[in-house]
């Protein structure tokens, strides 16, 4: 599947059809293997999880999931491969919304959750993909942190992450516009949020690692981003980790990539955090037109 492109989705439904929509939630133990060697040292990032939804056709029997993935796995999309010989970071940090047939009910109730959270017929179904592909060719960056001035609940956000969830929760406003009600019950999300103090904007690729660009700030980058590589033996791994909680913990160092440009973030504590929290499901809104 190409970046921005959406598989093609069922529209042979016919308006008396019910579909029920299903929330599916398992670990995210399996895509997070890139960044680090032995993950699980990190018990805080039990909480990851990741989220997707399910269709199943009252008229076929057919079962469908719909899920927002990072193109070439979490690690890549939050940090860059350094190249020998190149000074610009290299980012793989596309995302997209996949669909395929089948929903692999032994995974999500074996590692999470797979519960019914409302029903919609297939007009609404159609409209929804209509939207799928829109949001598909508009948000195309997978952005892993959100980024706050604190841990309060109306803190300042600097930067709001843009995953799995996001698209979860996207489609469930969509699908509370068209006219779907939800049940009555919890859904929890997760967020790994980066706690700075206001960021300071440092520019894109070409100004600060093209032929006219910042040479000091360019090795700064690069130098930060080198302890985040795939770790080939646990002793490389300890003594990245070390790295990392020097200029992150001790020097208040992160630089983030958003958008394509790079922001210098002042670190305060408590630094980092992954918070697994309700967010309700929607209520329509009926002035929502288009796509």
């Amino acid at each position: 599947m190409g970046i921005g492109a959406t598989p093609p989705l069922p529209t042979l439904l016919l308006n008396s059809t019910q579909i029920p929509d299903l929330v599916c939630r398992s670990s995210c133990w399996q895509f997070c293997r890139i960044i680090f060697l032995s993950v699980k040292v990190f018990v805080l990032f039990q909480k990851i999880m990741h989220d997707a939804v399910g269709f199943k056709s009252s008229l076929t029997g057919k079962n469908y999931t719909m899920e927002w993935y990072e193109l070439f796995q979490l690690g890549n999309c939050t940090f860059p491969h350094l190249r020998p010989g190149m000074d610009a970071p290299f980012w793989c940090n596309q995302g997209a919304a996949c669909f395929y047939e089948g929903i692999d009910d032994a995974h999500w109730k074996e590692n999470g959750t797979l519960v019914l959270v409302t029903k919609i017929s297939g007009t609404m179904f159609n409209e929804m993909a209509k939207w799928v592909k829109y949001d598909n060719e508009t948000g195309i960056y997978y952005e892993t942190w959100t980024v706050q001035a604190s841990p309060e609940k109306k803190s300042v956000v600097w930067f709001d992450s843009y995953e799995c969830s996001k698209f979860i929760l996207r489609t469930y406003q969509k699908l509370a516009d068209l006219g779907a009600t939800f049940n009555k019950i919890q859904t929890n999300y997760t967020s790994i949020i980066l706690f700075s103090g206001e960021p300071i904007y440092l520019g894109n690729e070409t100004s600060i690692f093209g032929p006219l660009g910042n040479k000091t700030l360019a090795a700064a980058i690069r130098d930060f981003y080198y302890p985040f590589k795939p770790h080939k033996t646990v002793r490389e791994f300890f003594v990245d980790l070390l790295k990392i909680i020097d200029r992150v913990i001790l020097n208040h160092q992160f630089y983030l990539f958003y958008n394509l440009e790079y922001w210098f973030l002042p670190m305060k504590f408590p630094y980092l955090k992954v918070v697994y929290e309700e967010v309700p499901l929607p209520v329509g809104n009926k002035t929502s037109s288009g796509v």
